[in-house]
């Protein structure tokens, strides 16, 4: 077993782990590795939004735009192509895309028809809504976890490479214990979000800058392997209590501190559904998101659901689990919307 942080990314700790050093996990789990030289990341996320099956193929058009760009050269090492219906019955079709060199990330935008595309004021004028969050964060500030160590996924896939089994999970505060920064950093949030020039609105193109130590998560799941009793456990117990807690925080996260919460779908190359999901969600804190983890009855239910699920197979799976955690310092943050509506990923609740 080791430690979820490399090796080059340990130090001497200011602040405790919530377990002792012979602590043995229940079952196991692997985190990616990169390699030393990279420092940051880029995790970028290009989403077109439309209302309606009217819209449904100018907007399929545009993603396809957006990923044709990713061969471009600097293009990004992975990409995925994802779908959800947020809280407004919006359509949002996201192409996420994977750097480990930020300077390759910042050639590839600057391309002039990436750009100028971008930058067109036809953004505004066509009828559909697009966005760009684009997070950055530094190697120190966030950790990903899996339960098999092939077939990684999001940032994993980029990384290239694959950690030991490791010590840091099955229990609560793991998830902050796996983040090198959690070493000597408690990670508490400071500032607010703001809208740089315009007020979130349709018709408006809109930036919002993000405070000290936002957290994000994108937590994941794919059921393609499953089959008989793992694949019904999982269809007709697990997911409509996953989904019901995604809708609670789409729907009613702003009170618990979740800025925005998506449960999105993998698309294959032609558009069509993949049996692949997750949550994409958007936090002021980590410490916010740990209370929801921790004590809120969705979760709470989510957490039960998935311990009957394991306990039933005898911990044996063929479902694939995954997540990926960021806490973000504000210059690893930006956030522009273009023709979208006012509760559209950060801006949710600034209208």
């Amino acid at each position: 077993m080791e430690s979820a942080i490399d090796e080059h990314l340990r130090c001497p700790r200011t602040r405790t782990r919530r377990v002792e050093d012979d602590y043995t996990p229940p079952y196991p789990v692997w985190s990616a590795r990169a390699d030393r030289a990279v420092t940051q990341v880029v995790m970028g996320y290009f989403g077109v939004q439309s209302l309606g099956a009217a819209q449904q193929g100018r907007a399929c058009a545009a993603l396809m735009r957006i990923a044709r760009d990713f061969a471009r050269p600097d293009g990004p090492l992975h990409h995925d192509l994802t779908h959800y219906v947020d809280a407004e019955g919006h359509d949002n079709m996201i192409a996420i895309a994977y750097w480990t060199d930020p300077a390759a990330f910042a050639r590839w935008s600057a391309t002039p028809e990436i750009d100028d595309w971008w930058q067109s004021e036809e953004r505004l004028h066509e009828g559909l809504g697009y966005f760009r969050e684009i997070v950055s964060p530094r190697v120190q500030h966030f950790e990903t976890m899996f339960n098999t160590p092939d077939r990684l996924e999001g940032i994993g896939v980029a990384m290239g490479g694959v950690s030991g089994e490791l010590q840091e999970h099955g229990y609560w505060g793991s998830m902050r214990d796996r983040i090198p920064l959690s070493q000597t950093d408690p990670m508490s949030p400071s500032g607010a979000r703001a809208a740089i020039g315009d007020a979130p609105a349709p018709g408006r193109r809109v930036r919002i800058a993000g405070h000290e130590h936002v957290a994000m998560i994108r937590s994941g799941q794919e059921w393609t392997d499953t089959t008989g009793q793992e694949r019904t456990l999982y269809l007709e117990e697990m997911e409509p209590v996953l989904r019901e807690g995604m809708d609670f925080l789409r729907d009613q996260g702003l009170a618990i501190g979740c800025y925005s919460n998506r449960y999105m779908q993998h698309l294959d190359a032609r558009g069509a559904p993949l049996q692949k999901s997750f949550g994409l969600s958007f936090w002021r804190s980590l410490a916010d998101m740990e209370r929801w983890a921790e004590s809120h009855p969705t979760h709470v239910a989510i957490f039960g659901s998935f311990m009957r699920y394991v306990q039933a197979l005898n911990f044996q799976l063929q479902l694939r689990v995954y997540h990926e955690v960021s806490v973000l310092k504000a210059d690893e943050q930006r956030y522009e919307y273009v023709n979208c509506h006012a509760r559209t990923g950060l801006m949710n609740g600034m209208g």
